[in-house]
């Protein structure tokens, strides 16, 4: 079943097996995260949490309880507002001047496991289990990953809360829709009026 798995995934198996030896998997469950279509941030904040354990009963902030986190899809995220081009990764390569910048459009076209590695990494304490949580992250850019012999759980996100629009956000909105309707309303007849002044004309 393993050699199965593996001879369908058609990318870089290095680099998805690496480090695995040094994790203790008994009794870890692996969760796979679809991200097509789900914001960055939401998705990495519920990767985090399942990769420190905090959605177990038995967390303790001294312990690397978490589970294996599988992510596919990833170059189908997305972003709110104009992140994709107002977004930087900045890096520095150590000489003079040298100070790099690639844009989230940018980066998601060059990598886009590289997005959702950082938003989650930057979601964790900065102690020691930081490196051994990031070794249970396995993002891939497709649906394709050789872990099909594994037991897998589909990780289920939950329900945003959203929040009522507040009675002044709300009337200013029914005074915009009202203004758009009237402004179409008054084109309309415009339309009509010049219309019926060509046809006199041509009477």
């Amino acid at each position: 079943m393993a050699t199965q798995a593996a001879t369908t995934f058609t990318g870089n198996m290095k680099k998805a097996l690496a480090g695995l030896r040094r994790i203790n998997l008994e009794g870890l469950r692996w969760r796979v995260f679809d991200a097509k279509g789900l914001v960055l941030g939401r998705l990495a904040s519920q990767i985090a949490t399942v990769v420190q354990g905090k959605d177990k009963p038995t967390y303790a902030p001294n312990r690397d309880d978490g589970d294996m986190c599988i992510v596919l899809n990833a170059k189908d995220v997305c972003v709110t507002g104009r992140k994709l081009t107002d977004k930087f990764y900045r890096w520095h390569t150590g000489y003079v001047g040298h100070l790099k910048e690639r844009s989230l459009k940018d980066q998601l076209a060059k990598d886009p496991t590289e997005v959702i590695r950082k938003a989650v990494l930057r979601m964790l304490p900065r102690n020691k289990l930081r490196d051994d949580r990031d070794r249970k992250l396995r993002i891939f850019a497709g649906s394709e990953h050789p872990f099909g012999d594994r037991p897998l759980e589909p990780y289920v996100m939950p329900p945003r809360n959203v929040r009522e629009m507040r009675p002044r956000a709300r009337r200013a909105m029914i005074r915009a829709q009202k203004k758009a309707e009237e402004q179409q309303n008054t084109g309309e007849i415009r339309k009509g009026k010049k219309r019926e002044a060509s046809g006199e004309v041509k009477a």
